[in-house]
């Protein structure tokens, strides 16, 4: 009996998935990227014979994440549908310089975080899993102990001390990247980690307090030894003007803090209209922004809206839906799947891993599958259809395909009428299975719950699957005649006995 009810689930499992069918991938790009940004130190303790410096207990010490702990995580990222890890800088820094701006030698890894070796296995064991690697290299700034600080016959290679509310500022000298020296010496470090090791990209930190000219020639330089090297741009101050930076075409993607805002602010809280983001992006928005919703510098999502009674799947959920299918590279912090609390202060914990949630890990690995399945959701056109209430529908088109994206951060449900869709198609939601047909009036309404979020493809609308049904219906019928017949037998042969 049991043998016949396994057959059941597996024919039918077999008879649904046979329906489903995937579009075949693009060509790679880093518009197709999910990148996971990691504070080493502060990520995971893979080898504890390094713990010298560390101290758990205070927030500017060392707490033991290392490379090697990062390499335990591998299989993690690629079940995140994770494609590139951005590393915070890795090398050798000044006593207590866990963040890594406080660097002393260009030329080495701090070995608190590990050896040259240990990261080219990360990079090796990453590349067999299809993930990059992305190094953060500091360009403005050194270390106050750094041997250029005390040297006088580069006193011109310095403009003076930061002028940063950073909590690591008060410990550098600021580069003048204007000088050509300076600007030498800043290409060949760039060029002996590209030769000595295969990471595939860049993370500038703080471009925005950088030169434009010094970027331009960088990036330039750069991109002419590899062109599909990638460079990314870490802005500090999130007040800048960030358009002249955006200009730079050796610069692939830059940090949006005006999106990070208005998502934070949009489903940090129930009723939020979701059109607000749109507004933003109509503002700033760009294909080379990266997509984040809170970083080390800012207080955990989760902390935002879980102070406004929200639930952390559905709040995680709503984000994730728009940060993945809108245009522009979504771009995660360190514990945000789990999801981790804390403001700006207990950020840089290291990662609790005993604390996730299996419902959002599980959101996680559909939205990723969903944004490598569908080109799409990485780069179509973008418009707002319409909006009701707290709710909005958004659409791309990409050659011949289309996406609708509904996202319901209202307290109630909602409905969205679309158009121009041919008729005889339908709408096909992939996040809660939604099936859209349309109406009298030649409309395809697309209602959903409250807080929900739902991505439509079009595709030919069949009606009701009479084989399928058939065939389901056929098989339970062969259980429940197979269930008598064996029950039937049973009473025969106690009977006899």
């Amino acid at each position: 009996m049991k043998k016949t009810a396994l057959l059941f689930i597996s024919l039918f499992f077999i008879a649904f998935t046979a329906n489903s069918g995937t579009i075949s991938a693009q060509e790679s790009q880093i518009q197709d990227e999910i990148i996971y940004n990691i504070v080493v130190d502060r990520y995971n303790n893979g080898d504890f014979n390094r713990n010298e410096q560390v101290n758990i207990e205070d927030p500017n010490a060392y707490h033991g994440g290392d490379i090697q702990g990062i390499i335990t995580k591998l299989d993690t990222f690629q079940e995140l549908g994770v494609t590139t890890l951005s590393l915070s800088p890795i090398m050798e820094n000044a006593p207590a310089g866990y963040h890594g701006y406080w660097i002393e030698d260009f030329y080495s890894i701090e070995e608190q975080f590990g050896t040259m070796e240990d990261l080219h296995t990360l990079i090796d064991e990453a590349h067999k899993r299809d993930i990059k690697i992305v190094l953060e290299l500091v360009s403005n700034y050194i270390s106050s102990s750094h041997s250029i600080v005390s040297d006088p016959e580069k006193a011109d290679w310095l403009l003076g001390d930061a002028n940063l509310s950073t909590d690591w500022a008060d410990n550098v000298a600021v580069l003048n990247q204007d000088n050509p020296e300076v600007q030498t010496f800043l290409t060949e470090v760039a060029e002996f980690w590209m030769n000595e090791t295969d990471i595939d990209g860049f993370k500038l930190q703080a471009v925005d307090q950088s030169s434009i000219d010094f970027l331009e020639t960088f990036t330039a330089h750069i991109k002419s030894i590899n062109p599909e090297f990638y460079i990314i741009g870490d802005i500090l101050n999130t007040d800048e003007d960030l358009k002249e930076i955006k200009e730079i075409s050796g610069i692939d993607m830059v940090d949006n803090p005006i999106l990070q805002q208005s998502m934070t602010n949009t489903f940090s809280e129930l009723g939020n209209p979701v059109s607000d983001l749109y507004e933003a992006w109509e503002e700033s928005g760009s294909e080379k922004d990266l997509l984040y919703i809170d970083n080390k510098y800012t207080d955990r999502f989760t902390q935002v809206f879980a102070e406004n009674g929200r639930n952390s799947v559905t709040a995680w959920s709503l984000a994730l839906t728009y940060m993945y299918t809108t245009p522009g590279v979504p771009s995660l912090f360190q514990g945000s799947e789990l999801p981790m609390y804390g403001d700006a202060s207990e950020t840089q914990k290291l990662v609790q891993f005993n604390s996730g949630d299996a419902e959002l890990t599980e959101f996680h690995n559909r939205i990723s599958s969903l944004r490598s399945q569908f080109p799409a959701l990485v780069h179509g056109d973008f418009e707002l259809v319409d909006s009701s209430g707290a709710m909005s529908v958004f659409k791309r088109t990409y050659e011949d395909e289309t996406m609708f994206i509904a996202i319901n951060n209202d307290e109630e449900s909602q409905a969205v009428s679309v158009t121009g869709i041919d008729s005889g198609m339908q709408l096909r939601g992939y996040l809660g299975d939604n099936i859209v047909r349309e109406n009298d009036n030649g409309e395809f309404r697309i209602s959903i719950p409250r807080e929900t979020a739902e991505v439509f493809s079009i595709e030919p609308d069949q009606g009701f699957n009479w084989g399928l049904i058939g065939f389901v219906i056929g098989v339970f019928l062969l259980f429940v005649v197979g269930v008598i017949y064996l029950t039937r037998k049973q009473k025969k042969r106690e009977a006899r006995e």
